[in-house]
């Protein structure tokens, strides 16, 4: 599933471009953090992290630097992450999470373009059970380490899938997990190249060519959306046949 997972982003970024898109959806989950434990990255791990996925993203410094900045004046937009729950044509089951500071807009907004391409806003809770809510990190170990014993070790800490590449490792275990892993990896001095929460399905739903063009247009108008931060949804996608 995890594979599956990093083609439907790729193909997000693509569409988003490395710019103005994702710089916006981390500048306001940087101030969600800030405003949460505080602008200093040392006592504050969601900030710690958020920054490194900026950087992994290249999103300038200063960006960054705003962001931070913004949340602690005063007169701070009061962002608010909120999940809405729907269905799309042929049963496909979403989750769509948006970061907002007027939230009867972006309900608004949500149910008009679940009603424009066939689908229907739900209810909280509707479709939740159908995905499971994990965390991914991506590291890079130090040099040399044995990889049969980190996998060891890091399935000791919760991690279910363990995906060594050329330039690092992913992992992904429940969401619970979240806080031992990153403590775990800061302790062992390996730098952590990003770090988030995402909602996996726990089973995928196949539909041809039409039915995915459909999704696929649900999935734009939702992402186009300045509140929306992620969309998942339980389609399969044809790489993961």
């Amino acid at each position: 599933m995890g594979r599956a997972f990093e083609y439907r982003k790729a193909r997000k970024m693509k569409r988003w471009g490395h710019m103005a898109r994702t710089f916006t959806k981390l500048g306001k989950e940087i101030e969600i953090a800030v405003k949460a434990a505080g602008p200093d990255p040392s006592g504050n791990t969601r900030l710690r992290i958020l920054m490194q996925n900026a950087k992994a993203e290249n999103m300038p410094k200063e960006n960054v630097e705003r962001a931070i900045k913004r949340a602690t004046e005063k007169d701070a937009a009061d962002y608010k992450e909120v999940i809405y729950e729907g269905y799309g044509s042929h049963g496909i089951a979403f989750l769509v999470e948006t970061a907002t500071d007027n939230t009867n807009r972006t309900v608004a907004n949500v149910r008009m373009y679940f009603n424009k391409c066939g689908g229907t806003l739900g209810n909280s809770g509707s479709v939740a059970f159908m995905f499971d809510h994990k965390c991914v990190f991506k590291f890079r170990p130090a040099e040399g380490v044995d990889m049969e014993e980190l996998e060891l070790e890091m399935i000791d800490l919760g991690v279910d899938e363990f995906y060594p590449e050329e330039d690092g490792v992913t992992v992904y275990a429940p969401y619970e997990s979240f806080g031992a892993i990153q403590k775990w990896l800061d302790d062992k001095g390996y730098e952590i190249v990003s770090g988030e929460s995402v909602y996996l399905p726990t089973d995928t739903k196949e539909l041809d060519a039409e039915g995915r063009e459909s999704i696929e247009k649900l999935v734009e108008k939702l992402e186009e959306d300045d509140d929306v931060t992620n969309v998942y949804h339980n389609m399969k996608e044809v790489e993961e046949e």
